[in-house]
C-alpha cells in the first residue's frame, strides 16, 4: 500500500464514516470514475478497511459518451491492483431521451445498485464533496425547493436495500487534491467539468464568480436537514396515528390528515405516493395539493380516492398496464407472488378483463385498486388473482413499510 501522506484526512475521514455507520461491513463498493475526489475516496477508504478487515470492491461507470472514459477505466483498474480491491467496469449506452445529465444519474445508480447486490455488498460509497453539498443546494434553491431540497445530499440513504454513503461530504475538492498530490497519485480530468451548457457547472462557476463560501453553504444545508428531521418525525408521529395498510394500499384517517399542519400533511401524502408508487421522488407540491383537494384523482403512478372518512392510495392501473415479469417472483418493486413455477407464466395487472372472471364476494380490495393488483398469467388465461379471491396455489405480499417510513425520498 502507498505510503500515507502528512495529513489529517484519514483520521477525519475516520469520523466521517463512524457517523454514517454503525459497524464496519464485511464488504464495501466504491464507486470511482477516475477523477480527484472519488479516487481520494478509494485511497481513504484502502486504509480505513485495511483496519477494520472489510473487503473493498470498485466500480467505474463507462457511460460511453468520451473516448477518454476507457484510460479512466485503466487508471482505476491500477489504483486499485495497487491496493489490492477487486475491480469492475460498468458500461452505459444512452439511448438519446431525456436529459443526458439526469439519465447518466440514473443509469449510474441502476448499474451500480446491480452491481453490488450481485456480489453481495449492501454498502456503496460515492465521492461527493463539500463543494458537491454547496452546488447542490444553490441549484435546488434556484428550482424553489424546501426544507428537504434545502437539506442537500444525506451523508446515509438506504434505497432498494443498499445504503448509499457520502463520507466525504465534509471534505473540500481542493484539500481532497492535495492529499492525492500528496501520495504521487494522478488523476483525470472531466473536460465537461468545464461545460457551462451543465447547471451543475454554471453553479460552480456562479460559486467562485460572487465568492461565496463553500463552507458557509454546506453549513446551511446542514441547519436544514436538522430541521428536516424535526419535520420527518412529525410525519412519523402522523403516520403511526393515521395510516395503515391495506393488501399494499394505504389508507389515512381523512380528518386526521386534514386536522395536521400542512407540512405534515403534504409530507405523509407525499410519502404515501412514493411508497405506492414504488418512487424515490416526491410529487410536486402543486400537484400534490391539487390532488388532496379533490374527492378523486391520480397523481404519481396512483390513484388517490376520499371516501367514507378516509384516504386511499393505491396503484393506478395506467401504471402498471404494461407491466409485465416473470412468475413467481417479484413484480412493480413492492410485490412477491409465490408458488410453483410452471411455463411460460408471467405476472401482470389483473385489469378489467381478469377482474370480471373473479367472484366479487371474494374480494379483498376494491375494484380500483384490484385493476392494479399483481395476478399470473398464461398468454390471455387468468392462472390466479390472489387479491381477488382466485387462487389455490399462488400468493401475492407486498413489502412492509420500512421502520423509518415515512421519513423524506428527498435526502438522495
Amino acid at each position: 500500500m502507498t505510503d500515507l501522506p502528512p495529513t489529517d484526512l484519514p483520521e477525519r475521514f475516520d469520523h466521517a464514516m463512524a457517523a454514517v455507520l454503525h459497524e464496519p461491513p464485511r464488504a464495501l463498493g466504491i464507486a470511482v470514475s477516475g477523477g480527484g475526489d472519488s479516487l481520494a475516496l478509494l485511497h481513504l477508504c484502502s486504509l480505513w478497511a485495511a483496519r477494520r478487515g472489510c473487503t473493498l470492491h470498485v466500480a467505474t461507470v463507462d457511460h460511453g459518451l468520451r473516448p477518454e472514459a476507457a484510460q479512466e477505466c485503466a487508471l482505476v483498474a491500477r489504483y486499485a491492483a495497487t491496493l489490492g480491491a477487486k475491480h469492475d467496469v460498468l458500461r452505459w449506452s444512452w439511448d438519446g431521451a431525456g436529459n443526458l445529465q439526469d439519465a447518466a444519474r440514473r443509469a449510474r445508480q441502476d448499474l451500480l445498485g446491480a452491481w453490488a447486490k450481485a456480489r453481495g455488498i449492501a454498502h456503496i460509497a460515492l465521492g461527493h464533496t463539500r463543494d458537491d453539498q454547496a452546488e447542490t443546494l444553490l441549484m435546488r434553491l434556484k428550482r424553489g425547493s424546501g426544507v428537504d431540497g434545502l437539506a442537500g445530499m444525506a451523508p446515509a440513504r438506504v434505497q432498494h436495500g443498499l445504503t448509499w454513503l457520502r463520507p466525504l461530504l465534509p471534505f473540500q475538492r481542493l484539500e481532497l487534491r492535495a492529499y492525492l498530490t500528496a501520495l504521487g497519485w494522478e488523476w483525470a480530468e472531466d473536460a465537461s467539468n468545464d461545460d457551462a451548457s451543465f447547471e451543475r457547472v454554471r453553479t460552480r462557476q456562479a460559486i467562485a464568480t460572487l465568492g461565496l463560501d463553500v463552507d458557509r453553504l454546506a453549513e446551511t444545508a446542514a441547519h436544514m436537514a436538522a430541521a428536516k428531521q424535526v419535520l420527518d418525525r412529525a410525519a412519523q408521529q402522523a403516520a403511526h396515528d393515521l395510516v395503515r395498510e391495506d393488501h399494499g394500499d394505504l389508507l389515512i384517517d381523512r380528518a386526521g390528515l386534514f386536522g395536521l399542519a400542512q407540512d405534515t400533511r403534504e409530507r405523509l401524502a407525499a410519502a404515501a405516493l412514493c411508497w405506492v408508487g414504488n418512487t424515490p421522488y416526491r410529487p410536486r407540491l402543486s400537484a400534490l395539493r391539487a390532488a388532496l383537494a379533490t374527492p378523486r384523482a391520480t397523481l404519481h403512478g396512483c390513484l388517490l380516492v376520499q371516501e367514507r372518512g378516509q384516504l386511499r392510495i393505491t396503484r393506478e392501473w395506467k401504471a402498471v398496464s404494461d407491466l409485465r415479469a416473470p412468475a413467481p417472483g417479484p413484480w412493480d418493486g413492492r410485490w412477491q407472488l409465490d408458488g410453483p413455477a410452471q411455463p411460460r407464466l408471467e405476472t401482470r395487472a389483473l385489469g378489467a378483463d381478469g377482474l370480471a372472471q373473479t367472484d366479487r364476494s371474494k374480494w379483498l380490495l376494491p375494484r380500483d385498486s384490484l385493476l392494479a393488483s399483481p395476478a399470473i398469467w398464461r398468454g390471455q388465461a387468468l392462472i390466479a388473482a390472489p387479491l381477488a379471491g382466485l387462487t389455490t396455489q399462488y400468493r401475492a405480499k407486498c413489502r412492509a413499510l420500512p421502520p423509518e417510513w415515512p421519513a423524506s425520498p428527498l435526502a438522495h
